[in-house]
């Protein structure tokens, strides 16, 4: 998939600066689902774990997706990501084609149909002024893309293809000033 394909409907993504070494954020792409004046909330959406759905959750018995890790907070709350949208109240319609929601019932409802989704555990977030300072250091780089960075490129390229889409080489990026 060529950069110029993720040309979609406009979504936030955070990738991790080269710099960000080690660790769960270490070539990082998270999904932003919220950021505003009082702190900000996303999904990671390119740490996959080696366990299928169906060990974390009874009601998946049968799913063989793996889980996936959405941030270091709250690791026990259960994020899903789909495209087919439930029409519930409790979920987030980002685009036409992405959807996301942590409603156990929600989540029920499409374990037991044959919607592609991805459980996530966990969220990453930030408190007030934190994700600010974070992206004027350059821990962060700010990109927009369409949800087939999430929906159509493979794991282990999201991050390069996020990076891509800032027509830098990630190797020349450096730290931002120190606020």
């Amino acid at each position: 998939m060529t950069s110029s394909s993720l040309q979609g409907p406009r979504l936030n993504y955070l990738v991790a600066s080269p710099q960000v070494q080690g660790g769960l954020f270490e070539q990082g792409v998270i999904l932003l689902l919220e950021h505003d004046d009082t702190g900000a909330l996303g999904l990671l959406v390119n740490a996959q774990t080696q366990t299928p759905i169906s060990e974390l959750l009874p009601l998946a018995a049968g799913r063989e997706e793996l889980a996936w890790l959405g941030g270091p907070v709250e690791p026990h709350v259960g994020w899903c990501i789909y495209s087919d949208a439930t029409g519930r109240d409790d979920e987030l319609r980002l685009s036409d084609r992405l959807c996301v929601t942590s409603s156990l019932d929600v989540l029920s409802r499409l374990v037991e149909g044959e919607q592609e989704l991805m459980l996530l555990l966990g969220y990453s977030g930030w408190s007030k002024g934190q994700l600010d300072r974070e992206l004027r250091e350059g821990t962060w780089l700010w990109v927009e893309a369409g949800p087939e960075l999430v929906l159509e490129v493979p794991v282990a390229d999201r991050w390069r293809q996020a990076v891509s889409l800032l027509g830098v080489d990630p190797a020349k990026i450096v730290r931002g000033a120190q606020a």
